[in-house]
């Protein structure tokens, strides 16, 4: 089931987004403003959450990036469609999004995906859950290799999980909770289980 909102028909800057512009242009030198196509998608795509409870960046949004960088349509279509980060079409309030790939497969990535299907009642993935909350999606390498399986909820990353880690994080999310990123273990960075055994003090 997809996520019941239309395609809007206009889109503008917010006063939080247009105070923002400026600092993310000056990073760029005169004549090369659309390098800054994809922090301004960004900017649309945090807008469009604020707004709707929905983080996606429509068709509009997009024409108005390109009037903004002076660039064709065409070419702000193209790297929104390539980038996973971006999302083209309404998705649920929290975007879970499984990481796929061989470590976090090897350490149990199908038992994160289980649990988030029974949680949500999702049958797979590029799916929205029936009360618009979730929206499932299967996603490549999110570098949290050493903490695999990893499970990135909007912008935050949940790692260690296993099935009753993962509902627990979901239910959480249900109830309008926002659990702490990070190690489901507890564990420090990539330390081992039980804390670092090296460099633990001054003189080392």
């Amino acid at each position: 089931m997809s996520v019941v909102q239309q395609e809007p028909a206009s889109f503008a800057f917010d006063a939080e987004s247009e105070a923002e512009i400026p600092r993310i242009l000056a990073r760029y030198p005169q004549g090369r403003q659309a390098s800054a196509v994809i922090p301004l998608l960004y900017l649309a795509q945090r807008q469009m959450k604020r707004s709707t409870g929905s983080a996606w960046v429509p068709r509009v949004a997009m024409d108005a990036i390109a009037e903004r960088l002076s660039m064709p349509p065409m070419r702000v279509y193209e790297v929104a469609s390539f980038y996973f980060m971006f999302n083209t079409r309404p998705i649920g309030r929290y975007h879970l999004q499984v990481c796929g790939t061989t470590p976090c497969w090897l350490r149990g990535s199908d038992e994160v995906k289980r649990a988030c299907q029974d949680a949500t009642g999702i049958a797979d993935y590029g799916q929205t859950s029936a009360d618009g909350l979730f929206t499932l999606t299967e996603v490549e390498c999110l570098g949290g290799c050493v903490n695999a399986p990893v499970l990135q909820v909007d912008d935050d990353y949940y790692e260690d999980l296993d099935y009753e880690s993962t509902l627990r994080l979901i239910e959480a999310l249900k109830r309008g909770e926002r659990p702490k990123p990070g190690s489901a273990l507890g564990r420090q960075g990539s330390a081992p289980l039980g804390g670092p055994t090296v460099l633990t003090g001054a003189e080392d």
